[in-house]
C-alpha cells in the first residue's frame, strides 16, 4: 500500500483554492507525500494550469455531481477533500437562493465520498462567519447561529449536512479572505488584495 497521501482541493480556481494549490505545490518533495488533483466548475484558467503543471484537473458540476466519476476513475478514493467551492457573493446568493443552496450545500460531494468502500476520507469544509447575526465583535464556535443573508443561511445548511452525513469532517468558518492576487486573477472583485 502506497504512503502517499491523495489530496483534492474542490473549487481549485477560485481565490482560496488557487492559494491552497500554491501553497500544496511549494511543500512538495518533503516528508509529507502526497498526490493532489483539483475541481473547477465554468474555466479552467491557462495561467493556473502553466504555473502549476504537475496537477491534474476536473471538470466537475456540484449541483449534478457530474464529474465525480472521473476523478475516482483517474485518481480514486482522495485521504483527504479541502472543500473551498462557493457561491460566495451574497447578492448573487440573494437573486438565486437555489442556485446557492445547491452549490454551498456539498451535496453531491458527500453522495459520492459515501460511495468509497473506506469512509475514512477527511473532508475539509470551508463555511464563513456570515452564519452568524454580526452583532457582536467576536464569535465562539458554540454561539447561536443566526444568519442575516442567503449566503449564510446556505452555509449554515451546509454545516448541518456535513455534521450529519459525515464521519470525519472539520468545519473552518472564515472571516474575510484577503491577500495577494491568485496565479490567475478571479473574476469577483476583492475588498483587499
Amino acid at each position: 500500500m502506497s504512503s502517499r497521501k491523495r489530496v483534492l482541493v474542490v473549487g481549485g480556481t477560485g481565490y482560496l483554492g488557487q492559494h491552497l494549490l500554491q501553497g500544496f505545490s511549494e511543500i512538495q518533495g518533503t516528508p509529507f507525500e502526497y498526490d493532489l488533483v483539483f475541481t473547477y466548475h465554468s474555466n479552467l484558467p491557462q495561467p493556473l494550469l502553466d504555473a502549476l503543471p504537475h496537477l491534474l484537473p476536473f471538470h466537475v458540476d456540484l449541483k449534478t455531481g457530474q464529474g465525480f466519476d472521473g476523478i475516482s476513475r483517474s485518481f480514486g478514493q482522495p485521504d483527504v477533500v479541502v472543500n473551498c467551492a462557493a457561491l460566495s457573493v451574497p447578492r448573487v446568493c440573494e437573486m438565486d437562493p437555489a442556485a446557492a443552496l445547491s452549490v454551498n450545500v456539498p451535496s453531491s460531494l458527500v453522495d459520492w465520498l459515501s460511495n468509497f468502500k473506506e469512509g475514512n476520507t477527511l473532508l475539509i469544509h470551508l463555511s464563513t462567519d456570515q452564519v452568524y447575526e454580526g452583532v457582536k465583535s467576536f464569535y465562539k464556535e458554540e454561539d447561536e447561529t443566526v444568519p442575516v443573508n442567503v449566503y449564510g443561511k446556505s452555509k449554515v445548511a451546509a454545516e448541518q449536512f456535513v455534521s450529519k452525513k459525515c464521519l470525519n469532517f472539520a468545519i473552518l468558518r472564515s472571516s474575510i479572505i484577503f491577500g495577494p492576487q491568485t496565479i490567475s486573477p478571479v473574476p469577483k472583485s476583492l475588498p483587499i488584495q
